[in-house]
């Protein structure tokens, strides 16, 4: 990767753009907001010099409702070859693009795992997306030239790529990030009306609990909006276990002593599952924290072959949990290396090879 456009220099785009700086690619800075990519320019994430050559990838970096106009409009001009973007919902994005009339062969949706509390270009480091997952969401008909463009960006920014369809990712991260900032938020809101004295004992629990309650209420509004019916029901699935736990809790403030056990015994069975919850996550960033068995198959280097090969998964029933490509530029076709949950190898195997797929 020669020469990259980023449109947009808040935290994202110019910390990406900061990386790729540093990987001695050479990068255009682009935004609405003359302040902002002139202090992305003079923090040395790239120059506010329009490229002189058609771009190898464009980095759509705007909130989650501009990205298909942006998109639209940059594909319109020909400013790069392949378009990617880093919004936080990958679904909407998607929708915007096709609706649009985008050339989707030459777009592929990214969600890098990281953040900030702050945003704009002076929170941004090179080193954000370093170890972190990069979600990677193929349209219908995202060709491999393109994947593997946006999988060299993501090695270019040290991070983690996962590639998955555009709705597992934004159930994904209602779960494990929107869902989260909304609890976060409420239970910060507690602290509005508490006496002084009452929050000066708040220590460091308490801070890495509401940490990311600090965001910015109108990002994560464009945020969580564009995710709505996701989150929304996955804080009904909070409501009611909370709904438990009060009544657990309530059982216990009695004097019934069969009351009190039982309470009790929903309480910590509930505090135990909280437990192994977060054990799950407990490992370094980018490291699986489950063994997964592995598929290889042989794809064409034609645009509809990914989409194609989840549809067949998605008919087996088989949920891939990650993917690896290794591709030689210039050849007719490549590898792709399938991460499934064990015991689900065979059944998937199966069904590709009865769908016309090669393995190796």
């Amino acid at each position: 990767m020669r020469s990259v456009l980023v449109i947009g220099t808040g935290l994202m785009g110019t910390s990406a753009a900061l990386a790729l700086r540093a990987r001695g690619v050479s990068v255009h800075l682009r935004d609405t907001d003359s302040a902002a990519v002139r202090t992305a320019e003079a923090l040395g994430a790239g120059t506010v010099e329009e490229p002189s050559e058609v771009a190898d990838l464009a980095i759509v970096a705007v909130p989650p409702p501009l990205v298909g106009r942006v998109l639209a409009d940059a594909q319109a001009e020909g400013v790069a070859r392949h378009f990617t973007d880093v919004a936080s919902v990958k679904g909407e994005p998607q929708h915007d693009a096709i609706a649009l009339g985008c050339d989707t062969s030459h777009y592929i949706g990214g969600h890098p795992m990281a953040g900030a509390a702050r945003s704009g270009p002076l929170t941004a480091r090179a080193d954000l997306f370093e170890g972190r997952v990069w979600a990677l969401t193929p349209t219908a008909d995202t060709d491999t030239e393109t994947l593997n463009t946006a999988l060299e960006l993501v090695a270019l920014c040290g991070a983690v790529p996962v590639v998955m369809q555009a709705a597992a990712h934004d159930q994904a991260v209602a779960l494990v990030s929107h869902a989260p900032h909304v609890v976060a938020s409420l239970v910060a809101m507690r602290l509005q009306g508490a006496g002084e004295r009452a929050v000066s004992l708040a220590g460091p629990g308490l801070r890495d609990l509401t940490r990311i309650a600090e965001a910015d209420p109108r990002l994560w509004l464009d945020i969580l909006s564009a995710n709505a019916g996701a989150v929304a029901d996955l804080l009904e699935e909070v409501g009611a276990d909370l709904e438990r736990m009060v009544a657990g809790l309530r059982s216990i403030a009695t004097t019934d002593d069969a009351k009190r056990r039982s309470g009790a015994e929903t309480v910590e069975s509930m505090l135990r599952a909280g437990q192994q919850g977060r054990r799950r996550i407990s490992g370094k960033h980018g490291v699986q924290p489950e063994q997964f068995e592995t598929v290889t198959v042989v794809v064409g280097d034609q645009p509809g072959e990914l989409a194609r090969l989840f549809r067949d998964a998605d008919r087996a029933g088989v949920n891939i949990e990650d993917l690896r490509i290794e591709h030689a530029a210039g050849m007719p076709s490549g590898l792709l290396h399938i991460s499934v949950a064990t015991g689900t190898a065979a059944t998937l195997g199966e069904a590709l090879r009865a769908q016309g797929w090669r393995q190796r």
